[in-house]
């Protein structure tokens, strides 16, 4: 592979593009546009910024993942999620000022881009895996019920101080009669766009269709006059790069920051990109597509833009539109740059009420409740983890609840590998080999041998739960018990404290005339065990558990 595939993939198939595929990807590129420009100016007011700042994190970050990405579909850009986490980690810092505010931003997304190469260098594209799929649905179901209430004061009307979700319910229920009818008109108005245009004309862009609309009526209406808060005079032009700069005492604060924002946002972006890379059918790299958010989001801090992640809804435009190469993501950045060159001019009649609505309708996309279904039927336990994720979001807000997010992960990897299931395989009529006797009402167990299986490395953590479970095992199999045989095809490995425990229970199995055994994994035995000379010693070592039963079984009981 040379250099260049290898570092800017995505940019060594744009040198070798092929034209035929320029029509679909400029249909799709201008669709995509059409969604980026209402979601990017409604997710800037989510984060606290002025519109144009939404636009101008969808242009460089564009070109960033068009030139350094794997997949061929994904558009990256302002994220519902991600622009929560700014907002809540920006704003106790900012204290109220606006500049502040501006530039802590502009920090904070130069980290996470600086957090995500660094990641790639280190090889951790792992880690889109370490939240679990359960917990991030519930962080972002958590998340998603926190940007509905947060729009509370532009669909009504009425400010909302209070902060936290049951707080801010109470608030709002206890101002329901200062709700401003005009207002509350606009956004159920914008609201009824978005869910009856994609039934109409699915080739629309709803959004952008409801925000057009709400401008004109504020316009032709003068809705101004009867309290509806627009957004006001747009400045045009491209924004200029810069290199952000706070104050050196904040940056700790701020990289603790960035690194909860760098771990959702690239694990909301895997969800993504690998669901449209098997939809298309190609595979791609998780390390370098966490390179490639990175540096989205340093393009993004250059340009005076906030932190970014991978964007579902536009993505899904381009999949829908025929979207077939990065070439898309260019010509979506250059769509916006051209609106914000020459028409910000209307974008002043655009009513914060529709902006509200279009930040709801994003947060309803995010609740997952099917999934949540599916996971209550697959495991209980994943079920209750993704309530939990939500609760932590309800509880103690977005950003320490992503803290409280890896703690369940790390809670349910740990209780996974220290409590590992434990089996006792036997003979299963019908079936060849040797099968878990609990999942079958008629596996017998083998005379005079225990079959046991540990599925889970032996290490510090687990190796005494391993030893309680093998010696239980051993007293329930009564007194005709001559030989314990451990499976090793699912231990993947043993440590110190693994060899030494398997050492003592051999010693004590053979203090009660039983023999203890070890099946499969020859070679890995040898080197664990045999070759380090001070364990293993009087342990039998066979090649397959079928070898095993069959040597075993052939020997001759001890007069």
């Amino acid at each position: 592979m040379s250099p260049l595939a290898r570092y800017a993939p995505g940019l060594a198939g744009l040198l070798h593009y092929k034209f035929t595929d320029a029509p679909a990807d400029l249909r799709a590129g201008l669709a995509v546009a059409a969604v980026a420009l209402p979601v990017g100016i409604a997710y800037a007011e989510l984060a606290g910024f002025r519109p144009e700042v939404g636009l101008y994190s969808s242009i460089l970050p564009l070109v960033a993942y068009a030139i350094f990405g794997t997949s061929r579909q994904l558009i990256v850009g302002p994220d519902a999620a991600t622009c929560a986490l700014v907002a809540a980690s920006v704003a106790p810092l900012a204290a109220g000022d606006q500049a502040t505010y501006a530039s802590l931003s502009v920090m904070l997304a130069l980290l996470t881009g600086l957090l995500c190469i660094a990641a790639s260098f280190l090889r951790l594209g792992g880690l889109a895996e370490f939240l679990s799929r359960p917990i991030l649905v519930g962080f972002l179901n958590g998340v998603a019920l926190s940007i509905i209430l947060g729009q509370a004061d532009k669909i009504f009307g009425f400010p909302v101080v209070e902060s936290g979700i049951v707080p801010r319910i109470a608030e709002i229920l206890g101002k329901i009669g200062d709700i401003q009818g005009p207002t509350l008109a606009v956004a159920l108005g914008t609201f009824a766009v978005i869910a009856i245009v994609p039934r109409l004309v699915p080739q629309l862009p709803a959004a952008l269709v409801g925000m057009v609309l709400a401008a004109a009526a504020v316009l032709i209406f003068d809705l101004a006059a009867f309290g509806v808060k627009t957004v006001g005079y747009v400045p045009a032009g491209l924004p200029p790069l810069a290199v952000p700069h706070v104050d050196p005492a904040l940056l700790p604060a701020l990289m603790a920051d960035a690194a909860g924002v760098a771990l959702v946002s690239f694990s909301s972006l895997m969800l993504t990109a690998r669901s449209f890379a098997a939809k298309n059918g190609y595979d791609i790299d998780p390390d370098q597509d966490f390179a490639a958010l990175g540096a989205a989001n340093i393009a993004s801090a250059v340009s005076q833009g906030f932190a970014i992640s991978g964007a579902d809804s536009r993505t899904a435009m381009s999949d829908a539109t025929g979207g077939r190469t990065h070439a898309v993501g260019l010509v979506a950045a250059a769509a916006v740059a051209l609106v914000l060159l020459f028409f910000t001019a209307p974008l002043q009649y655009l009513p914060m009420a529709a902006l509200g609505a279009v930040l709801i309708a994003a947060a309803l996309s995010l609740i997952d409740f099917d999934s949540l279904r599916l996971f209550y039927r697959i495991d209980r336990t994943e079920a209750l983890l993704s309530v939990l994720a939500t609760l932590g979001v309800v509880a103690v807000g977005a950003v320490d609840a992503i803290l409280f997010a890896v703690a369940l992960a790390l809670l349910r990897f740990i209780r996974l590998i220290s409590r590992p299931r434990v089996e006792i395989l036997g003979k299963v009529e019908g079936f060849p080999g040797f099968h878990s006797l609990a999942r079958h009402d008629k596996g017998q167990g083998l005379p005079g041998l225990l079959l046991f299986r540990f599925n889970a490395p032996i290490t510090f953590f687990n190796a005494p739960y391993f030893r309680r479970e093998l010696l239980r095992a051993v007293d329930e199999a009564g007194p005709g018990l001559r030989h314990v045989v451990i499976d090793l095809l699912p231990v993947t490995s043993i440590d110190a404290t693994g060899l030494l425990t398997v050492t003592e229970l051999g010693e004590a199995l053979n203090g009660r005339g039983i023999g203890l055994n070890a099946a499969g994994r020859l070679t890995e035995w040898d080197i664990w065990a045999a070759e380090r000379g001070f364990v293993g010693r009087g342990i039998g070592a066979f090649p397959t558990l079928r070898q095993a039963v069959r040597e075993l079984s052939s020997q001759k009981p001890p007069p």
